[in-house]
């Protein structure tokens, strides 16, 4: 019945139905079926509610939160038993009056009710607070009854005779007041208390009603009178109210929760929140008591006493408004306090602004710490204060407070009061919701300290302390930045490397090292644009950052390599260095150390590309470079230790006389076999040697090769003689000479057997150069000139080179044959020169029969080329030679 709703309306549709029944046999039936009703209901809802104490003090172990539960149980209690006693009196006359137990069991059950009430979790948590609760409804209550009294004194007077109705009736209207101003007014679990509330105020008032028909039925003349309808309607009123309230409490102390409720800050503190409550009652009370007063009323005792007790109820709750006004006044004078204290000694400056961002207020902090008066500042937008540059981002944050956002951090450079620009850093709030504030505070603190620190750390962390260019670190960053941001057509980055700077340390010490550095950083800074971000990257090598599109970014990368190969004028010192600039597009790339690496690499191509050369070069990124650089890289590993593995091989091109087409010598030719990289040509593998200091080593091998296989033919009986390449760097080498001389002699070769080959290309033009050729000669080794007509080397230059063989290009006598191309006559004059010098001709690169056409044809005697035999292994010559017998050269 108490739990569930569906129970309960059938039982109340019951009890209205049965109590009717019972109203229409007369007012004593009317009376014993309302009693057992209600006595009945009371019980069971008193069992439940006390049940629901014990279950919450045995849970939580504590008298605390079961209390309310407890004497809300208590009271049904007392309702249901004295209902109970009334019903016994009534039909018992001579044992006690009916009206007098019921007023009893109203003046008992009522309190109880309330003392529930005050203490159930969520309604009133301090004493205070259910102190103000009770004078609150207090106050109503008897100002309402004093109000009832005076207007309708005589229908009243003889509807409430004696003391005893009067009693009950102003303590159901106090305790329904204060049961009404308690559930309205509950901390937390509103709507449990005002179930609770509302169950109370139904419960006393059906007492309050039960008492006052009692009496009025037992004063009656005529107990079965006109009066006894009414009577047993409000009885019946009475029962179901009796039978309803109990029912809300149970639901409301179920929801209730039962864990202790803390004290509010409005009940710890002191609220004023009560006083609308008892306005509207009084101002009643002083209206009636004027309008009685000018209609020539009087006043009785029973209207004095309730005036009296009302003055009293309003007195009471004044001094306890008194109390609290002063409690406030000591915590608005104590927050004050703090308030000035923390404004006054901190180093933060504190505005208010109004909507429009105009300073209304600043803290007296504002004087001190930035030397600005309420003048400078008051009446002025707060962007007027701030730097120009930083006045638009400023206004947008104060915007984005505005519309929502809830932390807002500020950095902005603030003019002080003489006028110098002060970094500082500024939290916002809208405290426009606040009467007391109304505004946007901007709470503003000085970081200039906190900010020159910060720029001293980035200085160290983002710049080369040698140039005072960007460091590699900062590089990528910005770089990193521009790649995120860049559009399609701009964003470049350059990779720049002095040349040959090693040597200036070497040769004139780190201090001068030092200052070209720093000289090649100013050129650096004078050559890139305003927005470019050089940088020193490692080293020698330095980067350009640079918004233009790849087009502009290699012309100003040739500018950079004009700049650099102008000669460094230093005290006492002046160097000549190269520059070689490699540049890549920054969104060709994944990111930013990806960019690096491509202009990297464009760059080691221009490296490579520039040796022998004056001058730098300037080569954009390509993905072939990348492949490049791989094979470059693998050859660099893997040519070191070539000799001793074994890899290395020779393979010989014979050299016939173009008349009798008979063998007369062979080219020895170097080739590399390795397992992974496969046959690897000459050219690309002899200039990573000679990088690698290897050519000496290799050229050895090849020399000692070629002249074991030349001894090996000459013992067969085949006159021939072997021609093998050198490169410039051995032909310079000290022991050169002496490591010729030594195969010679090892492999017991005639030396005019051996030819010494050197490329036209490579020759150096000075007297070191002639001198070896000539110290060959001296030993009896024959010298010639490879590939002549692809280099430098003048025609008049011959007579002063001591060479004995001329190794014509092909590009001299390419032309179609029968033809006067201008080649010819050009084939014509080497020849004609060369024999006259004394210096035999060998045609190299013959591929077709107009080839040997045009060259014989010039008078030139001796060919090589695929037309009469590829190079091979010398198993596979030897075979070609005994095919073609040899003559004597």
């Amino acid at each position: 019945m108490v739990s569930n709703p569906r129970m309960f309306w059938l039982v109340l549709v019951t009890a209205v139905a049965a109590f009717s029944a019972a109203a229409s046999a007369g007012p004593e039936l009317s009376f014993g079926a309302v009693a057992a009703g209600v006595t009945a209901g009371s019980l069971v809802h008193a069992g439940s509610l006390i049940r629901l104490a014990l279950r919450i003090h045995h849970g939580r172990r504590s008298f605390g939160p079961c209390r309310g539960a407890g004497f809300l149980g208590m009271g049904a209690l007392f309702t249901g038993l004295g209902v109970a006693a009334t019903g016994i009196a009534a039909l018992t006359p001579s044992i006690a009056a009916p009206d007098l137990v019921a007023a009893v069991t109203t003046l008992v059950a009522a309190p109880t009710f309330l003392l529930g009430l005050l203490l159930l979790p969520g309604t009133a948590p301090t004493v205070s607070a259910r102190l103000r609760r009770l004078l609150d409804g207090t106050g109503i209550g008897v100002t309402l009854c004093y109000s009832v009294w005076v207007l309708a004194a005589g229908p009243a007077a003889s509807a409430l005779s004696g003391p005893l109705p009067l009693t009950v009736a102003v303590t159901c209207c106090v305790a329904v007041s204060v049961a009404v101003v308690t559930g309205l007014r509950a901390v937390r679990h509103r709507p449990a208390a005002i179930a609770c509330a509302g169950g109370s105020a139904l419960s006393i008032v059906g007492l309050g009603v039960f008492t006052v028909l009692l009496s009025a039925l037992r004063n009656s003349d005529d107990p079965f009178g006109p009066t006894a309808d009414w009577v047993a309607a409000g009885l019946v009123a009475a029962g179901l109210a009796l039978i309803a309230g109990p029912f809300l409490i149970v639901t409301g102390a179920r929801r209730a929760d039962d864990v202790p409720t803390s004290p509010h800050a409005a009940d710890s503190s002191g609220t004023l929140a009560g006083y609308p409550l008892l306005i509207a009652p009084a101002l009643l009370a002083i209206a009636v008591s004027v309008l009685h007063l000018l209609t020539g009323g009087r006043f009785d005792r029973a209207a004095l006493g309730l005036g009296f007790a009302a003055v009293v109820a309003v007195a009471l709750r004044e001094a306890l408004a008194a109390r609290d006004i002063r409690s406030y006044a000591r915590v608005l004078a104590t927050r004050e306090a703090h308030f000035k204290t923390l404004v006054a000694g901190s180093t933060d400056v504190t505005v208010v602004l109004d909507a429009d961002f105009v300073v209304r207020w600043q803290s007296p902090a504002a004087a001190r710490q930035f030397s600005l008066s309420d003048q400078d500042v008051l009446g002025r937008p707060l962007t007027d204060l701030l730097h120009p540059a930083d006045a638009a981002p400023a206004t947008e944050a104060l915007h984005a407070v505005l519309a929502g956002r809830q932390h807002v951090l500020v950095q902005a450079r603030l003019r002080d009061g003489f006028g110098r620009w002060r970094d500082t850093e500024s939290t916002v709030s809208d405290q426009r919701a606040a009467p007391e504030v109304a505004g946007v505070v901007v709470h503003v603190r000085d970081v200039g300290d906190r900010a020159q620190l910060q720029r001293s750390l980035d200085e160290a962390t983002w710049t080369d302390d040698q140039t005072g260019l960007a460091n590699r670190r900062k590089f990528l960053a910005s770089a990193a930045e521009a790649h995120r941001t860049a559009t399609a057509d701009a964003g470049s980055v350059l990779a720049v490397e002095l040349d040959r700077f090693e040597s200036v340390a070497d040769l004139h010490g780190p201090t001068v090292a030092n200052a070209v550095l720093v000289e090649a950083a100013r050129r650096l800074r004078t050559a890139v644009g305003r927005d470019d971000l050089p940088a020193r990257l490692a080293g020698a090598g330095f980067g350009v950052l640079t918004d233009a599109p790849l087009v502009h970014a290699f012309a100003l990368a040739t500018r950079l390599a004009t700049a650099f190969a102008e000669p460094f004028h230093l005290p006492g010192h002046t160097v000549h260095l190269t520059a070689d600039v490699g540049v890549a597009d920054l969104l060709g790339a994944t990111d930013a150390e990806d960019a690096l690496r491509h202009a990297d690499i464009a760059r080691r191509r221009a490296r490579q590309l520039s040796r022998g050369r004056d001058g730098g070069r300037v080569e954009c990124y390509d993905k072939s470079f990348e492949a490049a650089l791989v094979r470059r890289t693998d050859l660099e590993q893997q040519l070191p230790g070539v000799v001793g593995r074994g890899e290395l091989d020779l393979v010989y091109q014979p050299v016939v006389d173009l008349v009798t087409r008979r063998p007369v010598g062979a080219e020895a030719l170097l080739r590399w076999r390795h397992p992974r990289l496969g046959a690897v040509p000459p050219h690309e593998f002899l200039p990573v040697a000679e990088e690698l200091g290897l050519a000496e080593e290799l050229g050895e091998w090849a020399l000692h090769q070629a002249c074991r296989q030349l001894s090996r033919w000459r013992g067969d009986g085949r006159d021939l003689w072997m021609s093998i390449n050198a490169s410039a760097r051995q032909l310079a080498a000290p022991g050169w000479l002496a490591t010729v001389a030594t195969a010679v002699d090892t492999h017991c070769v005639p030396a005019e057997s051996l030819i010494i080959e050197v490329a036209e290309a490579s020759l150096p033009d000075d007297a070191g150069a002639i001198e070896q050729l000539a110290g060959l000669r001296a030993i009896g080794v024959r010298t010639a000139i490879d590939h002549f007509g692809t280099g430098p080397t003048a025609l008049a230059h011959l007579r002063r080179l001591p060479v004995d063989v001329l190794k014509i290009d092909q590009v001299l006598f390419s032309e179609p044959a029968g033809q006067r191309a201008p080649a010819t006559p050009i084939v014509d004059v080497v020849v004609s020169l060369a024999r006259r010098l004394g210096i035999d001709v060998v045609a190299c690169g013959l591929e077709t029969e107009s080839h040997v056409d045009v060259v014989r044809a010039a008078g030139c005697q001796l060919g090589q080329g695929f037309l009469l035999s590829r190079p091979d292994h010398a198993e596979h010559v030897e075979a070609f030679l005994e095919r073609h017998r040899a003559r004597l050269f």
